[in-house]
């Protein structure tokens, strides 16, 4: 009886116990929870950001080399080239570059959900629509003369753009295969042979150079060919490494007259993305325009030239940061699990603002030195070290604002990202330039200040966009998106409550609420395969 007596007090105290010593570790257990999870995105992200990183700095090497060739010909040619690289960039290759962008949301919560064979198709689609797009900027690149002499700009260095741009126009081929071929990639985490790829193509790009310009003797054509050559060596690096690592496989179903069919999913996300990037790009040359109106005019079209070098290599971390926190949305939203993707753009604006401040105490740093690596003109070297500071402040916000960017595009959200930079660039920033430029009095610096508004007023309203995002409500849309609809959930199990839940119990509650809300009772579920969906 005794032992009976104390094995039943035993058991009393146990129960009243033992909730009592669990609330008390609980929160501790989920913090530690949490941070795992933290370092754990943390981790995912920047695996994906640093080789974007390493490869952006060699492209960007490779423009300034095209660059050097062409300074070593002559002034003409360098002036010619470099009008002719910003009438492409304005007409030909931002709207390339913004069209491939529609498919990055498909393909990422495509891969989230498993959904592979969907890679492969939104892959022929993205090719073929570049390829047709493609083909009116052609015929408005072999009229680039005639539209430049209608400017006025001048004849002989509209004549030597002419010759450039078009030894480049099978750029256009290459740049239709590549965009889509990094997207592909990139929303399944393989960023690392990108940069591999992009090196051993950057290695050829100097005596393929060498060979056309100086030893073919073709002058300003070698560079502009050089330039289509590697392009063709990086698609070609990039096709080998797919079909040798079979990363094509599970995603890539053989070509299908599907892509002739169904095109609005990817022309609704296409179009916004490209007016988005686009009115981003041409802001920089409507800035160099009205640096023609400016006083002195020489000094500040150059000091523009240099400062867009600058801010050209500082926005290579922003965009890297944008494209991986892209695709880790898009990957959760995809998978059904919006918890994860919310933590993926709460660690991607952390970041953000960590390389904001890094790029204003890069400008900081040379200030003094940056325009003395391009000219000894004290107008210029001036005029750069007052704006550098300024640019700085700029990229302060431009980090937040351009991985913002790429939260909205991993839950397929373009339309608003290109509302907000056709509100805040074009309603905030150009006003602002336009009067402190010529009517306040701060020339050069007031264009600049319309940009720092711009970009303020940007990075202000993609944090409150994200900030009330329902997170949700976002992953039904992306069962939609990628067909998940038509596939039924089923309840496998009910479960009991335990204080050491794991991560995969975490998901399958997440699940739950998706599809029933938050209940007391936890459900597990199981979807059908992805042939019977496809069935």
């Amino acid at each position: 009886m005794m032992s009976e007596k104390s094995n039943q007090e035993e058991t009393n105290n146990m129960i009243l116990t033992n909730p009592l010593i669990q609330k008390q570790q609980k929160p501790k257990k989920r913090i530690l929870n949490n941070l795992s999870k933290t370092f754990k995105e943390m981790s995912s992200i920047s695996n994906i950001a640093l080789p974007m990183i390493l490869t952006c700095l060699l492209l960007y090497c490779r423009s300034m080399i095209s660059m050097l060739f062409l300074g070593h010909l002559d002034e003409l040619a360098l002036a010619g080239g470099s009008l002719a690289v910003g009438f492409a960039n304005i007409t030909g290759y931002s709207i390339l570059s913004g069209l491939a962008v529609g498919m990055e949301p498909i393909c990422g919560q495509a891969y989230g959900a498993k959904k592979f064979t969907l890679l492969g198709l939104c892959l022929q689609k993205t090719i073929l629509l570049l390829l047709l797009v493609s083909m009116p900027i052609s015929i408005l690149w072999l009229y680039m003369k005639k539209i430049l002499l209608f400017f006025n700009q001048d004849q002989e260095i509209a004549e030597m753009a002419q010759i450039y741009i078009l030894y480049s126009i099978p750029d256009l081929i290459a740049q239709s295969i590549l965009h889509p071929l990094r997207i592909y990639l990139r929303t399944q985490s393989i960023t690392l042979p990108l940069t591999l790829c992009a090196t051993f193509s950057i290695f050829l790009h100097i005596p393929i150079n060498y060979f056309l310009v100086f030893y073919l003797n073709l002058g300003v054509k070698g560079v502009a060919l050089s330039g289509v050559w590697t392009n063709f060596n990086l698609v070609g690096s990039l096709i080998i490494y797919i079909i040798y690592s079979k990363t094509h496989e599970k995603t890539w179903g053989g070509f299908s007259f599907e892509c002739f069919s169904k095109w609005a999913p990817l022309l609704n996300l296409a179009i916004p993305s490209c007016v988005s990037i686009c009115l981003e790009w041409w802001w920089y040359e409507f800035m160099t325009l009205f640096c023609g109106y400016l006083n002195n005019p020489k000094s500040t079209v150059a000091s523009m030239g240099i400062l867009i070098q600058i801010t050209s290599l500082m926005y290579i971390l922003p965009h890297s940061l944008s494209n991986s926190v892209s695709t880790r949305v898009g990957n959760m939203i995809g998978a059904q699990k919006p918890s994860k993707a919310k933590l993926s753009a709460i660690v991607g604006l952390f970041f953000s603002f960590l390389c904001g401040l890094l790029a204003l105490s890069f400008t900081f740093l040379v200030r003094n030195i940056w325009a003395t690596m391009f000219t000894n003109d004290k107008d210029i070297i001036f005029l750069t070290s007052m704006v550098l500071p300024i640019i700085g402040l700029c990229e302060v916000g431009n980090c937040p604002q351009t991985t913002g960017c790429g939260v909205l595009r991993g839950t397929a959200r373009p339309k608003v990202g290109a509302n907000i930079n056709l509100g805040c660039f074009y309603l905030v920033g150009m006003p602002v330039s336009v009067w402190l430029a010529f009517y306040g009095g701060y020339d050069f610096q007031g264009l600049w200040f319309g940009l720092l508004a711009a970009q303020g007023s940007c990075a202000v309203t993609m944090f409150i966009v994200v900030y009330k995002t329902d997170w949700n409500f976002e992953a039904l849309k992306a069962r939609k998106l990628t067909g998940l609809e038509t596939c039924a959930f089923v309840v496998v199990e009910e479960c009991v409550l335990h204080d050491d839940h794991d991560h995969d119990h975490d998901d399958n509650q997440e699940k739950s609420s998706l599809m029933f809300g938050n209940n007391q009772d936890c459900f597990s579920f199981c979807s059908v395969s992805d042939e019977e969906c496809l069935a």
